[in-house]
């Protein structure tokens, strides 16, 4: 399964899933991480530059782009939940603490 968490630079999870300046994206094998990579996707920045739907629509394309079935986070807004459920995302919120940790205890409920 391939899950996606917002990322601090100590590798903690963000606490921000929409405002999150940068995430990982890890393959994940019976509850183990087989792949993690790193993305700067500046969402932060990003976040009120156009409409609330054109940033919806950024984080959308890369989750598709990158193949998401997964999204670990703190917290997230009711229309972003909204959006990754129409998308058949699964959102896992409550996520704390070590980031690799996190994703790997999601990869054991739906692995």
């Amino acid at each position: 399964m391939i899950v996606c968490v917002p990322v601090t630079p100590d590798g903690q999870v963000d606490s921000s899933w929409g405002r999150a300046p940068r995430v990982a994206v890890a393959q994940v094998e019976n509850g183990r991480i087989t792949a993690w990579e790193e993305h700067p996707v500046a969402w932060d920045a990003l976040h009120d530059v156009g409409t609330e739907g054109g940033h919806h629509a950024r984080v959308a394309t890369f989750l598709k782009e990158h193949g998401v079935e997964v999204v670990v986070a703190g917290h997230m807004g009711p229309p972003m939940v909204q959006m990754l459920g129409k998308m058949r995302i699964l959102a896992r919120l409550g996520a704390r603490g070590d980031a690799r940790t996190a994703v790997e205890a999601a990869g054991r409920l739906d692995g």
